[in-house]
């Protein structure tokens, strides 16, 4: 387990923590890698039923670590090298390569995904946010894609993501200027969820619900949620109905009404790869 990033189950939730306060969680070589190794460790467990991603200290995520965009601009870090090229290869089913699966293997994980969001939440923090499922954001969050005022452009799924979240105007308008969006304002326009005055608490609570719910259910209704807004309709209808079909009768359907009949608490099984 990573320091900088742990990983704690309980009860079918892990809680992933972003652990580097004194930089506000920026993100350094470890911060990526322990980020990139907590997704890999769940997407393995089939034990998780839902994920919180967190920022220890004051903020969920300032982005990634100034040092190393210096480093590029000083030419002390060539693009061109191997680990950077490396960063560029080993894509995921969707397409993200290695780098971009920081934030985007977030949203692949086949379970819910909550991120608590407080502080700021800037650049590749943004990405990491905008990966998750559901967001629960502060009041005095601060939210940013600062890519362009470093003369770039958002590269690790964010124009991906926010365009599924707001209009193109809107995203347009954030990604031109780097404008800096608090937390009551981006619920209001979308790139919340929920506000809450302890995302952390909220998320983790939220999440302890999901995970007392059918994990094949859950499986299911979120790959179907996350394909909608790729295939016709018609496509994503005959989806629904096969997969309502699949989880008919089988173990933990059963399980569920069972439980509800006997009004007992559910206990079901791992799901299958």
């Amino acid at each position: 387990m990573s320091e900088r990033v742990p990983v704690e189950v309980d009860d079918g939730v892990a809680h992933v923590r972003m652990n580097r306060p004194e930089k506000m969680n920026a993100l350094d070589t470890d911060m990526f890698d322990g980020i990139l190794a907590a997704a890999d460790r769940i997407r393995a467990d089939l034990s998780v039923r839902a994920v919180v991603l967190s920022g220890e200290g004051v903020a969920f995520s300032a982005g990634l670590d100034v040092a190393s965009l210096g480093q590029i601009a000083t030419g002390e870090l060539n693009p061109e090298s191997d680990s950077i090229q490396a960063a560029t290869r080993d894509l995921s089913r969707d397409g993200a390569n290695r780098a971009q699966q920081l934030a985007w293997a977030w949203h692949e994980l086949p379970v819910p995904v909550i991120a608590a969001v407080h502080g700021a939440a800037y650049g590749a923090g943004l990405h990491i946010a905008l990966g998750a499922d559901i967001r629960f954001v502060a009041p005095d969050a601060r939210l940013a894609f600062v890519e362009v005022t470093w003369g770039l452009v958002p590269d690790l799924s964010g124009t991906q993501s926010l365009r599924r979240l707001v209009s193109l105007d809107v995203a347009k308008k954030m990604i031109f200027s780097g404008e800096v969006v608090e937390g009551i304002k981006a619920v209001a326009m979308g790139l919340g969820t929920e506000l809450s005055d302890n995302p952390v608490e909220d998320a983790l609570a939220y999440a302890r619900v999901v995970a007392q719910r059918s994990p094949d259910a859950v499986r299911a209704a979120k790959a179907l949620l996350n394909d909608s807004v790729l295939v016709p309709l018609a496509e994503g209808l005959a989806a629904e109905m096969s997969a309502s079909a699949g989880l008919m009768g089988k173990p933990n359907q059963i399980e569920s009404v069972m439980s509800k009949l006997q009004k007992r608490p559910a206990d079901f099984a791992d799901p299958e790869l």
